[in-house]
């Protein structure tokens, strides 16, 4: 909105860029978009319009941000989750993959177990995931070693033994499910996710 100065008794428009003030709006509106600059807008005259779209060079976010639908470059996110990077290795090159996906909040954890017979799984785990859903994939190294998982220990620790009872090397990966949320409905009836009969706020949904 321009303020106004007064030279030689007329007035002119201070059309610079100032600061805005007020009250914040807690409300979700849209972005008005003035019709005009001036001060007495006749009460009569149009309604001003709000942004059904909009464009910004930079953009700030002090807070969370709600994504109803989120598009890029003009085109609705496919229903996979692709994504492209600059190249980690090469100048001048992309990388482009897609995300892995599965029927559930997955987490995991992976490494080599050498010498040992005890998986320490992350001290966080004993509050993100629910340890009924632990699974444990051994791949032996250098030769056959007969492995077993002989048990999980409070979610915390995996204890593994050899059946031919050599030493152990292996490679491991521990998978679990996020306990700290809704569980999945991987397939339910329905024509459109508004059908979904969980909480359907978290997704990001292809129409």
């Amino acid at each position: 909105m321009a303020e106004f100065n007064f030279v030689n008794n007329e007035r002119v428009a201070d059309c610079s860029d100032r600061p805005t003030s007020g009250t914040k709006s807690m409300t979700y509106d849209y972005i008005v978009k003035s019709q005009t600059n001036d001060t007495d807008y006749p009460p009569d005259a149009c309604t001003p319009y709000v942004h059904g779209n909009a464009q910004i060079d930079n953009l700030q976010v002090n807070g969370s941000v709600t994504a109803v639908q989120v598009t890029a470059s003009g085109k609705t996110l496919t229903s996979r989750k692709p994504f492209d990077i600059p190249h980690p290795n090469k100048d001048g090159w992309r990388l482009r993959h897609v995300c892995l996906e599965g029927p559930e909040s997955g987490v995991y954890y992976r490494g080599r177990l050498t010498n040992l017979n005890v998986i320490e799984l992350p001290e966080y785990w004993k509050g993100l995931v629910d340890p009924e859903s632990i699974t444990i994939t051994l791949t032996q190294i250098g030769s056959s070693q007969d492995l077993i998982v002989d048990k999980i220990e409070w979610g915390s620790k995996v204890l593994i033994r050899s059946g031919t009872a050599s030493n152990i090397d292996c490679y491991f990966l521990v998978h679990g499910e996020r306990k700290d949320g809704e569980k999945l409905i991987v397939e339910y009836e329905g024509n459109t996710s508004d059908d979904y009969p969980g909480d359907n706020s978290i997704y990001s949904i292809n129409k």
